[in-house]
Parts: C-alpha cells; structure tokens; sequence
C-alpha cells in the first residue's frame, strides 16, 4: 500500500515536474517571440527614421536647387536688362551719328549752294565788267 502510494505521488511529482517544464518551456517560448516582435518593431522604428531622414534631406536638397535656380533666373534677367540697355545706348548713339552725319551733309550742301552762288555772282560780275568795259568805249 506504502510503496503503491510512494508510486503514484513518485508518479504526480514527475507529472507535476513535467507541467512545470512544459509551462517553463512555452514561457520561454513567449519571451523569445516578444524579444523577436520587439526586434522587429525597432527595426521597423529605425527604418521609417532613416526614412523621414532621407526624405527632409532630399527635401533640404530641394530646397537648395530651388534657390540656386531662382538666383540663376535672377542673374539671368539682370544680364537680359543689362544687355538691352547696352542695346539701346549703341542704338541711341547710332541714331545721334546719324544725325549728326546728316547735319554735317546738309551743312556741306550748303556752303557747296553758297560757294556755287558766290561763283555764278563772281562770274555774273565779272562779266557785267567786261561788258562795260567793252561797251564803253564803243559808245563814247
């Protein structure tokens, strides 16, 4: 009867040892599945951080060729205006050399009208001169 008894609480202990390590086991169990999900989620954080990183840094980049190409636009109209100015002075001076040129050509026209009428005077005198000269003596 002793040793029938000594049996099933020999057999209830190693049942109860076997629960234990099977409960021991499935704790185990759980806690590396949590180490791995808790992994997995820092790994995930880490991820989506390297990500919003690339992301303002590509957007900081952005921002940068943008500026760079507004201030390229605004070199590229100051050197438009520039450019039409120095246009419009070298068409201003050309217009003056022009009229200048003009007034000069009509100035040279005439003094030519002048010195042609002073010559045709000259010659109407001096031929009025002759006349009288030759004339003269005839009618004396």
């Amino acid at each position: 009867d002793r040793e029938e008894r000594e049996k099933k609480e020999k057999a209830e202990n190693e049942r109860a040892n076997l629960e234990k390590d099977k409960e021991r086991q499935r704790m185990e169990k759980d806690k590396v599945e949590k180490d791995k999900e808790r992994e997995r989620t820092e790994k995930e954080k880490e991820k989506e951080q390297e990500q919003e990183k690339a992301e303002k840094e590509r957007a900081k980049l952005e921002k940068e060729k943008e500026k760079e190409r507004e201030k390229a636009e605004k070199e590229k109209e100051k050197e438009r205006e520039r450019t039409e100015k120095e246009k419009e002075k070298e068409r201003e001076r050309m217009e003056k050399e022009k009229e200048k040129a003009e007034k000069d050509k009509e100035r040279e026209r005439i003094e030519k009208e002048k010195e042609r009428q002073s010559e045709k005077k000259k010659k109407k005198k001096k031929k009025r001169r002759t006349k009288e000269k030759t004339t003269i003596p005839n009618k004396r």
